[in-house]
């Protein structure tokens, strides 16, 4: 039998979602929109980065709001709970320099992600540590021999989803599950928890 991983997104489904914090601290609406919004990631990021240009928002700006964001609630229990069963890997499409409070408030698990590239204190671009970065760690892992149970909210989170074992959507919006029928859709972390241990 294959040993399992898990591997899991994390604004949406452990934390709350850095760019709609952002949004409501500096009171600029268009912030709001997420991957669960707009499916192409580099759009989405350089829609965001000309924004924060306009208006002056600087890097300890906005990490100093990810500072005052906690895990969502459940979701310490639910990371203590699965990981005396398995192994987890986080893999999200945020970036280095926002993670670190974030991963602190969750007990430090792994995390994969992307890389700002930053002049003084002005985000200036961003370099994504592989395109498809999701689908291309499941796929290693898979190589590895594991069996990868996946966990994701968004648009960006399907590709992963589908080169799982298993995928599931969690917390996700209408308009994502609506769209992939394929992947079982749970709300509530003692639900996910279920599922999960149902596939080890």
């Amino acid at each position: 039998m294959k040993q399992s991983i898990v591997t899991l997104d994390m604004e949406g489904v452990l934390t709350p979602e850095i760019w709609i914090a952002v949004a409501e601290r500096t009171g600029i609406a268009e912030l709001r929109r997420t991957t669960r919004d707009e499916p192409d990631y580099d759009k989405l990021m350089n829609f965001r980065l000309g924004i924060l240009d306009r208006h002056g928002i600087t890097l300890s700006k906005i990490q100093e709001v990810i500072g005052g964001l906690s895990p969502l609630p459940g979701a310490v229990e639910f990371l203590d709970a699965l990981r005396q069963q398995v192994p987890i890997i986080i893999l999200s499409d945020t970036f280095a320099q926002f993670a670190q409070p974030l991963l602190h408030g969750l007990g430090w698990p792994a995390l994969f992600c992307h890389q700002l590239l930053v002049t003084g204190d002005r985000i200036t671009g961003y370099q994504l540590r592989m395109p498809d970065q999701k689908r291309h760690a499941v796929q290693a892992l898979q190589s590895l021999n594991y069996q990868v149970i996946a966990a994701g909210d968004s648009f960006n989170d399907t590709t992963m989803l589908a080169q799982a074992d298993h995928g599931i959507l969690f917390h996700a919006p209408e308009n994502v599950v609506r769209g992939f029928p394929q992947f079982p859709a749970v709300n509530e972390y003692p639900a996910l928890l279920q599922l999960i241990r149902s596939k080890l």
